[in-house]
C-alpha cells in the first residue's frame, strides 16, 4: 500500500491502526505523530491563515467565492507519489481538503488510480464509521474493530466515573464571529457529564477551543471574545483548549476531547488536561504577530 492522507484525523487513524509505514504523503495539517513530518506535504490553504479569527473568517468567505476551494492540492506530487489509497473528507470545505478537491486535482491525467476514501465526520458513530471505512480499504478490520472497542471503554471510564453529575457546559468553535461547537462535541459534553449551553447562558465553565488554533493563538484571540458587551457578566471558570490538536480531529484523539471537557466541568474528579489551561479574569493578552 502507499497511502496519502490529505485530512489530520485520517493521519492519526492510519498510525493508529499499524499502517503508518505505508503513508506516503500527508496534508499540509497533518502533524500528529511526529514522525509525519518526514512526509511529503501534497496541499497548502489559498491565503495565509496567520490572521485573526475575523480576518480568517472574511477570508475564506472570499476564497470560496473566487475559487470555490479553500484549499490547493499538488497534482503532480500527488500523482507521483503514486497513491493507491487517497484519505479525504465530505464533512466541510472550509476545515481540510475535500473530496472535490481530489477529484478535480486527480482529473484524466492522474497516472494512478487510487482508492479514494472519503470520511463524513458528522456524530461520534460517525468517527467509528470512518475507523472502520479506513479499516475495511486498507484490509485491516480486525485492527479497527478493536481499536475501537478499546477507545469506547476509554470512554465509559470517564462516564461512569462522571456519576449522575450534571453541569452546564459552553464550548466555543470559534470567536469572531461567535460560534457554538456542533457535530459531536455535544455528545462528548453530555458524556462528560453536562450539558450544552451557550457562553452568555450562565454556565458551569467555558471550553474556548477555536478550529485549527493552537493554545498560545487562543489566548491572544481572547481579546476579541473579552470585548463582547455581555463578557463582564460572565463569572465561571474559562478554559482555554488546543482546539487544532483534539476538538476538530475527529479520530482516535476524541477520547482525550473528552478528557478535557470532562476536566472542565468536574475539575474535582479529572485533572487537567495537557491540552487546555485556566484563563485568568483580566488576563490581557500582548497583540499578535503571527
Amino acid at each position: 500500500m502507499r497511502i496519502v492522507s490529505l485530512i489530520a484525523s485520517a493521519t492519526e487513524m492510519v498510525h493508529a491502526l499499524g499502517l503508518g509505514e505505508f503513508q506516503v504523503g500527508r496534508s499540509h495539517e497533518c502533524d500528529y505523530p511526529a514522525e509525519v513530518a518526514a512526509l511529503p506535504v501534497c496541499t497548502r490553504p489559498r491565503f495565509a491563515v496567520d490572521g485573526s479569527s475575523a480576518e480568517i473568517d472574511r477570508l475564506v468567505r472570499e476564497t470560496l467565492r473566487d475559487a470555490g476551494s479553500v484549499y490547493e492540492v499538488f497534482e503532480e506530487l500527488l500523482d507521483g507519489l503514486r497513491p493507491t489509497h487517497i484519505l479525504t473528507q465530505t464533512q466541510c470545505r472550509v476545515c481540510a481538503v475535500s473530496l472535490e478537491d481530489v477529484e478535480r486535482a486527480m482529473g484524466d491525467r492522474f497516472v494512478s488510480r487510487p482508492r479514494v476514501v472519503a470520511l463524513e465526520p458528522n456524530t461520534l458513530a460517525d468517527i467509528w464509521a470512518d475507523l472502520r471505512r479506513v479499516g475495511e480499504a486498507c484490509d485491516v478490520m480486525d485492527r479497527a474493530e478493536a481499536l475501537i472497542a478499546r477507545l469506547q471503554g476509554e470512554m465509559r471510564e470517564v462516564t461512569e466515573r462522571v456519576g449522575g453529575r450534571r453541569k452546564r457546559l459552553a464550548v466555543v468553535e470559534w470567536i469572531e464571529p461567535l460560534m457554538h461547537a456542533g457535530h459531536w462535541t455535544p455528545e462528548l459534553v453530555s458524556m462528560a457529564g453536562a450539558e450544552c449551553v451557550g457562553v452568555f447562558e450562565e454556565p458551569d465553565a467555558i471550553v474556548v477551543a477555536p478550529c485549527g488554533f493552537d493554545l498560545a493563538r487562543t489566548r491572544v484571540e481572547m481579546e476579541a471574545l473579552v470585548r463582547h458587551a455581555e463578557w463582564p457578566n460572565v463569572r465561571c471558570p474559562v478554559w482555554l483548549a488546543d482546539g487544532n490538536q483534539f476538538f476538530n480531529r475527529p479520530g482516535p484523539r476524541v477520547v482525550e476531547t473528552l478528557r478535557i471537557l470532562a476536566a472542565a466541568a468536574h475539575p474535582d474528579l479529572f485533572p487537567v488536561h495537557e491540552g487546555m489551561v485556566s484563563y485568568a479574569p483580566g488576563w490581557s493578552p500582548a497583540p499578535h504577530r503571527g
